[in-house]
């Protein structure tokens, strides 16, 4: 039966009241109130005992603390909490186990009412959810995909400006680097990847944003460093425009990274890039990781078994499925006896042309498909762009 507009006293009262004046026998009430008949008795009974009151739900917390944690227990977890402000309770919990594991310590709800009560949290901002979009790629082991990013430039205390490249493995959270660089250049980056690569081999792919120098919006997103990641082995994959979720590990990633090392800033640029490399060993091997079932990084991660030589080769085409063009100084390759302009990031590359339908044709770089040729020129493929306000 439904229960119209009524409150849960007032449902439990029309069930006593009803057995009372004897309108009604127990087993009817039970029946057309949908309830079982341990339960009517047990409002039943209470209402005897205590009146009205005794209908109401009674607390469900305990009538004293099952555990009582010793005044040196609450002190260390608060020192700790003082030397680790952005680690949640869960976090602490964790390293005070690992410390003292022969002590039972308060639950993470209980750890996080002797921090409030000591002014040691701050209460976050909610945020509305952000739907979920399909991945760019399968996050299945080590090494699927890298993350890069630019973590956004600041100035530390001296006035210089710190600009920390960022990379991480999108599976483990890993922080394969975490390097202050003079510029956003290709010339600067490669390097970084150049020296990630031979100390912990080659990821599948490497996910970015669209700005340089990672992507670009001309033909395929490729730029000058796509390109040697593609000349390297790697598949660069790029977010869609105005759709940071899609690397959301990274875009929070970098909060963290704010919090425990910009906010605020160091004195100096050689104190900030110290905080740095001491935050990327804490972060690694020291920090519990929520996702990864309160373990690190660091005792997830394993090296990628593709080892890198340092040698870029240029992608090679099956000549009895493509068209094999070189893109010449002027970006152009001819076919169809006229030039048509790809980009400038794949001057002195060859590309392959392969037909799907007649006067149609796929234009590959390697592994990547980045656009049709048709008698009508060159198409891009389509992505979907920032959302107008």
């Amino acid at each position: 039966m439904a229960w119209e507009n009524l409150t849960v006293e007032q449902q439990r009262l029309q069930v006593v009241q009803s057995y009372i004046e004897g309108s009604s026998s127990m087993t009817d009430l039970c029946l057309k109130y949908d309830i079982a008949r341990k339960t009517a008795y047990k409002w039943y009974h209470r209402f005897l005992e205590e009146g009205v009151e005794g209908l109401k739900d009674l607390s469900k917390a305990p009538h004293s603390p099952h555990c009582l944690y010793s005044i040196n227990q609450i002190d260390e977890a608060l020192d700790f909490k003082r030397k680790h402000l952005r680690w949640g309770p869960k976090k602490i919990l964790v390293k005070l186990k690992e410390k003292y594991p022969s002590q039972d310590w308060p639950c993470a709800t209980r750890l996080y009412e002797f921090f409030k009560k000591y002014d040691l949290v701050t209460k976050k901002r909610i945020k509305p959810r952000v739907p979920a979009t399909a991945p760019l790629g399968e996050l299945l082991a080590n090494n699927d995909t890298w993350a890069v990013d630019f973590k956004g430039s600041f100035l530390t205390g001296d006035g210089y400006r710190c600009e920390p490249l960022t990379i991480t493995d999108s599976f483990t959270r890993y922080l394969i680097r975490c390097t202050h660089l003079h510029r956003r250049g290709v010339e600067y980056v490669w390097p970084v990847f150049d020296e990630a690569f031979k100390e912990y081999g080659l990821p599948k792919r490497m996910r970015s944003d669209n700005g340089p120098p990672f992507g670009s919006p001309g033909l395929g997103r490729l730029t000058k460093l796509s390109v040697k990641l593609i000349q390297a082995g790697v598949i660069p994959e790029w977010i869609r425009p105005g759709h940071p979720e899609e690397n959301g590990r990274h875009e929070r990633f970098h909060l963290t990274l704010k919090q425990d090392v910009a906010s605020p800033p160091k004195g100096t640029l050689a104190l900030q890039i110290q905080a740095m490399s001491e935050f990327q060993q804490e972060y690694n091997f020291d920090r519990p990781h929520e996702a990864l079932n309160m373990t690190t990084p660091g005792s997830n991660y394993q090296v990628s078994p593709r080892i890198w030589n340092g040698i870029l080769r240029s992608p090679e085409y099956d000549s009895r499925e493509m068209n094999i063009r070189k893109v010449q100084p002027n970006a152009n390759i001819s076919f169809w006896n006229r030039d048509h302009y790809l980009t400038e990031a794949l001057i002195g590359e060859y590309i392959g042309l392969k037909e799907v339908l007649d006067d149609e044709f796929e234009i590959y770089y390697g592994p990547l498909c980045i656009g049709k040729l048709t008698k009508d020129g060159i198409e891009k493929p389509k992505i979907e762009a920032r959302r107008q306000r």
